[in-house]
């Protein structure tokens, strides 16, 4: 029997960790990279890695509530079983990469150190200073290379991932990849295929993911059957730099150590931050939510910020939206020990040192809580079945998605620093995923069985793109300008504030972009590194996307997490007298009820044969945890949950009552 083979497409934290796994259990592996694997985006993240330990087990804290914060956090958006799996997880994975030699912060005595993170009220978070990701990925780096120098993994960085391969039967036979240095284009056969290739970042132009998050490769799959989840869901970071080229992050961590996020009271003050006393500054999110504070989820800090900006009218400064996240109080060794990588970022790029001056930042496009939609096998206590076939598989039989890429984990809004936790948990658990799928597959349908002619054509395809873009005459649009009018429409409509009417124009302007983009011309049609031919195959591609996103985002008629439509959202508590507050807080369950029976479903997009997205829901599992509301700092918070928690008591009873009269009857 010939050998068995699995490509890996994305060299970030998922990608390595699937590999290494798969190298493990003697799988061989093809590890296919846009960059060098040490430059994924992986290597952006800052802040750190989420888990209990036994320090915050001393404090009460344990993995149920972990789990409970994820889906909680997320707006009880995310399947449970998945994400409790993860969450168990979660110590095992990060004594392993403390043993792979990851240089995590210590305290005076030896332990790890914890900080906190948004959506929590525990120090959860293991960090190695701010660059916590870039540590993480060098770790796994090093056990990849090892597997390399066994002949188990081959590595093709530099190149680009072009599309699966698909047998007649719809199951993926490998995928087609291009040399973007000499421009080949090569097919490589597998017997599974596993996509960790990250966000979509460049959709919306500017944002804090790498260059290279076009989300290309997702679009691929998704143009070639595979489902598309959740798409709506757009995470925007609360604290970016704001930049022509790019947004910058800075990371939660800054705000865990104990940074504060204020504004003048007075809008665009001129005076320097530190010459304004601390009566005259409006720390906005710890009055807000005096017990998250500047903590709060992500969703819900980035929307203060922006109102406080837009509605409020106290930005910083006159003429460009920020407010000032202030280290300035805390100690300076403390933040060069802990915040280093962070503030260097900062000065390096704004010329100012936040050690003594309060940094200007504001919201930013960070992440993708959707993704390519992937199936899982629970078992009855709803936790995942360990190796079976289907976790993390596509609705394309033998593709998987693991990391930012797939959309199980974070529902309607990712907490920070569970994003590392989802990219490795993920990329360990496929390997005994993928090599019970292996060791199943029916005789005579390995991809060494498959017609050289599969290949042979599916290649030529692909090809026939290049060639088809290359030969347009010149003096077509400018796929570098059209990509920038698409982040305008992206990043004004359907980011941190939504409205109907905005999503319906922007939805028909994206439509008529994409007309023009299918009339742009390359300025080098050469077959050597050619940039602008796989910048511009990138783009096109964007825009399944992107019409995915905006056709979500209007269809999903409610608020949940970074999903924010004003018109929809549930108010706070009015009167101040008790009995009316009752009847307030009642009609306001009533309310929620409705409306969690109408949309918590998951948004599932399939490619139509118009090129337009097919919108169609499936349910969530939530049979772990009840979906309750999300309360954070809203005003009445008390009364709703007294109310809420008397009618589930009320129903858990009626329930009982049925199930003993079952029992006597029978």
């Amino acid at each position: 029997m010939a050998e068995q083979r699995v490509v890996v497409v994305g060299g970030g934290l998922a990608g390595l960790a699937a590999t290494m796994k798969l190298a493990e259990l003697g799988i061989p592996v093809d590890l296919m990279s846009m960059v060098p694997v040490k430059r994924s985006h992986s290597v952006c993240a800052q802040g750190g890695i989420n888990s209990v330990n036994n320090v915050t087990r001393q404090q009460g804290d344990t993995e149920w509530k972990h789990f409970d914060d994820t889906v909680y956090g997320g707006d009880f958006l995310n399947h449970q079983p998945p994400c409790k799996e993860m969450a168990e997880w979660a110590p095992r994975i990060i004594d392993l990469l403390d043993r792979l030699g990851v240089p995590f912060n210590r305290t005076g005595e030896g332990f790890r150190d914890q900080r906190r993170f948004g959506g929590t009220l525990y120090k959860r978070t293991a960090f190695a200073g701010a660059t916590t990701g870039q540590q993480l990925l060098y770790a796994l780096d090093e056990q990849v290379r090892r597997w390399e120098v066994e002949g188990l993994v081959k590595k093709y960085e530099f190149w680009d991932f072009l599309g699966p391969v698909l047998d007649d039967n719809g199951v993926c036979k490998g995928c087609i990849g291009q040399d973007m240095v000499t421009m080949e284009t090569k097919a490589f056969p597998a017997d599974a295929v596993i996509l960790a290739t990250g966000g979509c970042g460049l959709i919306f132009g500017r944002s804090t993911m790498s260059m290279a998050c076009t989300g290309s490769a997702a679009s691929r799959a998704f143009q070639a059957g595979a489902k598309y989840a959740n798409g709506e869901f757009i995470q925007v970071h609360p604290t970016a730099i704001p930049g022509t080229d790019k947004l910058r992050l800075m990371s939660e961590s800054a705000r865990g150590e104990g940074g504060r996020v204020w504004v003048p009271r007075k809008a665009h003050d001129e005076r320097d931050p530190r010459d304004i006393p601390e009566a005259e500054r409006y720390y906005f999110l710890e009055e807000r939510y005096p017990e998250y504070g500047n903590l709060v989820p992500r969703d819900i800090a980035t929307r203060e910020i922006f109102s406080i900006c837009t509605e409020s009218g106290l930005s910083v400064e006159k003429g460009k939206l920020c407010v000032y996240l202030d280290l300035t109080h805390l100690p300076k060794d403390t933040l060069n020990k802990k915040l280093g990588g962070i503030l260097e970022i900062y000065e390096k790029f704004q010329g100012v040192d936040p050690r003594e001056v309060p940094m200007k930042i504001f919201p930013a496009v960070h992440y993708s809580m959707g993704g390519l939609w992937a199936d899982y096998e629970r078992t009855a206590s709803g936790n995942l079945l360990e190796g079976s076939p289907r976790n993390q598989m596509t609705s394309i039989e033998a593709m998987y998605a693991i990391g930012e890429v797939d959309y199980h984990y974070h529902g309607g809004n990712r907490l920070g620093a569970n994003s590392l936790l989802s990219c490795i948990f993920t990329g360990l658990f496929i390997g005994p995923t993928i090599k019970n799928f292996l060791e199943n597959l029916p005789k005579g349908t390995s991809a060494s069985d498959m017609e050289p002619s599969l290949y042979e054509e599916a290649t030529k395809k692909y090809q026939a793109i290049d060639d088809e873009l290359k030969a347009r005459p010149a003096g077509g649009e400018n796929p570098y300008l059209l990509h920038q009018q698409m982040g305008e429409i992206m990043t004004k409509n359907c980011t941190v504030v939504r409205h109907n009417e905005n999503l319906k124009k922007a939805y028909d302007e994206m439509c008529e972009l994409e007309e023009r983009a299918k009339k742009c011309s390359l300025s080098d049609t050469g077959n050597y590194t050619n940039q602008n031919l796989q910048f511009t195959r990138s783009f096109l591609d964007m825009f399944p996307l992107a019409k995915t996103i905006l056709k979500g985002a209007l269809l999903r008629d409610e608020c949940r997490g970074s999903h924010y439509k004003p018109e929809f959202a549930m108010p706070s508590l009015e009167s101040e007298d008790e009995d009316e507050r009752l009847r307030e807080a009642e009609t306001w369950c009533d309310r929620f009820e409705e409306n969690t029976k109408k949309w918590l479903k998951s948004t599932i997009a399939e490619y139509g044969e118009d090129g337009e997205p097919i919108i169609t829901y499936e349910d969530v599992d939530t049979s772990l945890i009840p979906p309750r509301p999300r309360l954070y700092g809203l005003k009445g918070a008390e009364i709703i949950m007294q109310v809420w928690n008397a009618r589930m008591a009320k129903q858990s009873n009626q329930a009982d009552s049925k199930t003993e009269e079952a029992v006597s009857s029978s």
